[in-house]
């Protein structure tokens, strides 16, 4: 008796556990912002005075960027808490495939993301889906351990090559080793598209 009762506790914990935690990763992400933001505005403030000499300067000017990563990640965070939580609610406007592969290219340098294609539009919640798809072709590079990758809109989709068969599953977010990948995935299921892998090639598919 006093083990079925146990039983019947733990099951009603997790079963707690699976709707709370959303909520505590979001409300984490939410708190976290004000002493960030604190850190992130000071470190701004001293690297535009410009006059703290070597090497000084470039110390806070890495506290500056540094900061800047994290409010990137409490952002990701508090967007994959919304979506498994069941609150996410997308901002739907019109953009082109073609203007969000271009954006991951200007994000992480147009030297290391080829852009071809001629796209077309499609309704996503902008802001998110550009730094979505960012963080494939960033996790394209980073994974595959190339210098640089081709980003093809295609319509409504973008294929991101080449892809590893190593680097494969953690774009599909089926080997946890990348969050801004991961929360991608989400955020493109969350909207009515797709992330699938091709031979080499890994393929976004966003709503029209």
């Amino acid at each position: 008796m006093i083990r079925s009762c146990r039983q019947v506790s733990v099951s009603a914990l997790l079963r707690e556990t699976d709707t709370s935690f959303p909520r505590l990763v979001s409300l984490a992400a939410h708190d976290l912002r004000t002493p960030l933001a604190t850190i992130h505005g000071f470190a701004q403030t001293l690297v535009r005075m410009g006059d703290l000499g070597e090497p000084k300067q470039r110390y806070m000017e890495m506290i500056d960027a540094a900061s800047r990563q994290l409010g990137e990640l409490l952002d990701e965070l508090g967007l994959a808490a919304r979506i498994k939580g069941s609150r996410y609610e997308p901002n739907l406007q019109p953009v082109d495939t073609l203007e969000l592969a271009r954006g991951a290219a200007q994000e992480l340098g147009e030297e290391r993301v080829r852009v071809e294609g001629s796209g077309a539009t499609v309704r996503v919640d902008v802001g998110a889906t550009r730094r979505g798809i960012a963080a494939l072709v960033q996790a394209a590079l980073r994974h595959g351990g190339f210098d640089e990758v081709d980003c093809h809109a295609n319509g409504p989709s973008l294929t991101i090559r080449p892809v590893t068969a190593a680097s494969g599953p953690v774009l599909l977010g089926e080997d946890l080793r990348d969050l801004g990948a991961a929360v991608a995935v989400l955020l493109i299921d969350a909207l009515g598209g797709s992330v699938t892998t091709d031979g080499d090639a890994v393929i976004v598919r966003l709503p029209q």
